[in-house]
């Protein structure tokens, strides 16, 4: 009898813990639906401010129904990881640059063409357009939802050697790229070595200068305190990187109609406001750079856009020499 009182207790317990969880395994209210939401990079930049925003957006507009927590610098695995574990559903949602998404959606890689954006301006009204919204459709195919494009801004090169102001400069330099073919080939044709690798390995490979530079938007350089093992800075401005607010399909199905339009109508308000974050940080991050011992060249931009011209006669048949052009004529 005493056994049998035991086993019903525990039973009980195991029943009632069962009953507080959320849908996603959490605890808390049965109504509350908890989503994961995850990035690369540190607290202090854009990506983090947008996906915060992003959050108190939706849990306003569900009364506290849907919750996000966000988990900064990779903790859930690095970008490529994170979107598999969109397909997998074992995260909800993700901020991520362009740089792993041609392994999912190959058609995205057009917007990393070196120089093809003449500025962001130009790049907002690709992006938030036809041709940009075509785009984020491509990715339902794989399980996956393009909510918005969000902005890393851009891509400017670091290195531990010497100064830059030409593409001479570039030349025998063994660049850390993302895993991206468009961005690889543009550094090819500049005479580098390009060497994808995974962004939370790089800053002890510049420590120990198994590579000798990166590649990336100030915010990046600055919050991740790339000037800690690099001191020449040369603002090339050769890819305009958006960024991307993904969501997985299998989570997406977990709401409402009126939730799923909350989400999309925030994911396109909180890129609004990520965008200004950016503009903000690289105006006041070049100067912070400099008072951190960075020396900085402002190379002319024409002279690397001849370097990199054999990149589009490599991929026009890719993507379609019309619609690059289309992109190039957007006003």
């Amino acid at each position: 009898m005493v056994f049998m009182a035991i086993t019903f207790l525990i039973a009980a317990l195991v029943l009632t813990g069962c009953g507080s969880s959320d849908q996603n395994g959490g605890s808390g209210d049965t109504d509350t639906i908890v989503f994961k939401a995850g990035h690369s990079v540190a607290e202090s930049h854009p990506y983090h401010l947008g996906l915060v925003k992003f959050a108190d957006i939706v849990k306003e507009q569900t009364n506290g129904k849907v919750q996000i927590e966000i988990y900064a610098n990779a903790q859930l695995g690095n970008e490529r990881d994170m979107i598999e574990g969109l397909q997998l559903g074992t995260i909800d949602f993700v901020v991520s640059s362009t740089g792993p998404m041609s392994n999912f959606v190959p058609e995205i890689g057009i917007v990393d063409l070196p120089f093809l954006f003449r500025d962001r301006e130009h790049a907002y009204a690709v992006l938030d357009g036809p041709i940009g919204q075509n785009l984020l459709e491509k990715f339902e195919a794989k399980q996956i939802l393009g909510l918005a494009f969000w902005e890393n801004g851009f891509r400017h090169l670091t290195n531990s050697k010497h100064p830059v102001n030409t593409p001479e400069d570039v030349k025998g330099l063994k660049i850390r790229t993302m895993e991206n073919p468009v961005h690889q080939d543009a550094f090819h044709a500049l005479g580098a070595a390009p060497t994808p690798m995974a962004w939370s390995e790089v800053f002890t490979a510049l420590q120990q200068k198994t590579i000798d530079g990166q590649e990336n938007p100030i915010p990046i350089i600055y919050n991740q305190k790339i000037y800690e093992a690099q001191k020449h800075l040369a603002l090339t401005g050769h890819f305009y990187s958006p960024s991307l607010l993904l969501m997985s399909a299998a989570s997406m199905d977990k709401l409402s109609d009126e939730e799923q339009d909350i989400i999309r109508k925030a994911a396109v308000e909180a890129a609004d406001y990520e965008r200004e974050q950016i503009k903000i940080q690289e105006d006041e991050q070049i100067d912070k750079l400099k008072a951190e011992g960075m020396e900085i060249t402002e190379p002319d931009h024409a002279a690397f856009q001849e370097a990199t011209q054999s990149v589009y006669e490599k991929f026009e048949d890719q993507f379609g020499k019309e619609l690059i052009q289309q992109i190039i004529d957007t006003k």
